[in-house]
């Protein structure tokens, strides 16, 4: 645009710029409000759920509704019962189902209100896919009421039910209630904050000072003052904020996001058919562990990496028939054992994908 400038006149210039300036940044915004719901990994995830040869598919975590979208897009015989916790994807899910009519089944609840919302819906073992798709959408991360974003300055909420759950704690009520052990807790489990402690202390002292954490601008200074000068960057090798790790940690937790997922990952298996799959797009190593224990049949309490005395113990056990029958039952079968990530190209496009694992597991009994 610049060089064609170049050969217009000042004041027609002047006026071009004008006229162009708005239709710039109204294609910028559309763009953007296109980019920023993307659905993370759609080619590969349509193909591994076999949407065609489906009838009912589960959409768990509705979001922005672009995974749902792409599975309607793909075969005019399917149903989408889409699922979400958030009021606002709830309103975008009853719309997707006015333009596709009768073929979308709008839920409003998480994972552990389903069991009295499903029943109205469809019959447990009859559903053909399930789609989890982790953690936060882009459309929570754009309003700044909503308090999930670093980078624009709102109140410190977090809550992904909004005012929907009466009592629900918000990331504020946290920082100011919680101990600094519990504190430190979550920073660390949750976040793998390697500053948890000091940053714990100074949230303690700042209630001291009547200095109490109500915006995000005002968290993210906190933690960016108790790490001091430890630069961070992602896996793209882009510089990130030094609080992103407590954002996160403090999102789980308010959201109570492992349990629901660990609970929503228990109810897929009841609801759906044998032989029908089940996939999980994850984008936290806790989040990974959780859906991997689950297809692997893992107890959630068991250590992986068991220690020699625990080796040692376990190789003097004696197991009886109902427990050897009980230990060998299997539920899932891996579809496949590499795990799924996007290509470079996905990443270059939609960042939001870079730390983004798929798995994929078939009902079995």
């Amino acid at each position: 645009m610049i060089p064609l400038l170049n050969f217009l006149r000042p004041s027609r210039s002047m006026r071009m710029i004008n006229l162009l300036l708005p239709l710039v940044k109204s294609s910028q915004q559309t763009l953007y409000a296109k980019l920023s719901h993307v659905p993370v990994l759609a080619e590969e995830t349509i193909e591994i759920m076999n949407v065609r040869s489906a009838s009912i598919v589960m959409d768990m975590t509705f979001g922005g509704g672009g995974h749902s979208r792409k599975i309607l897009e793909t075969s005019n015989s399917v149903k989408v019962i889409a699922v979400d916790r958030d009021p606002v994807a709830y309103l975008k899910a009853k719309e997707l189902a006015k333009e596709f009519p009768g073929r979308v089944q709008p839920i409003l609840g998480k994972y552990s209100e389903l069991r009295d919302l499903l029943h109205k819906e469809v019959q447990p073992g009859n559903v053909d896919c399930i789609l989890f798709d982790c953690g936060s959408s882009s459309m929570q991360y754009d309003d700044p009421d909503r308090g999930f974003s670093i980078s624009k300055d709102g109140p410190l909420d977090m809550r992904m039910d909004g005012d929907r759950i009466p009592g629900q704690l918000t990331a504020a009520d946290v920082l100011a209630n919680g101990e600094e052990s519990d504190l430190a807790k979550i920073f660390k489990i949750y976040g793998e904050e390697k500053y948890a402690k000091k940053i714990a202390r100074n949230i303690i002292e700042s209630r001291y000072l009547l200095q109490r954490l109500r915006t995000t601008k005002e968290f993210a200074s906190l933690v960016a003052n108790s790490i001091g000068y430890d630069t961070r960057s992602d896996k793209l090798d882009r510089p990130t904020h030094s609080a992103t790790k407590c954002f996160q940690a403090l999102r789980i937790f308010v959201n109570n996001e492992l349990n629901e997922l660990d609970f929503g990952l228990h109810l897929a298996y009841k609801y759906l058919r044998r032989g029908g799959r089940v996939v999980a797009l994850t984008f936290h190593s806790l989040e990974d562990r959780i859906v991997k224990r689950h297809f692997l049949g893992i107890d959630m309490d068991e250590p992986i990496n068991q220690g020699i005395g625990q080796k040692m113990k376990n190789a003097q056990k004696v197991y009886s028939k109902d427990e050897l029958e009980s230990y060998y039952e299997k539920k899932w079968s891996v579809l496949f054992k590499e795990i799924i990530t996007p290509s470079d190209e996905e990443v270059r496009i939609n960042p939001r994908s870079r730390s983004v694992k798929l798995r994929c597991a078939l009902k079995i009994e």
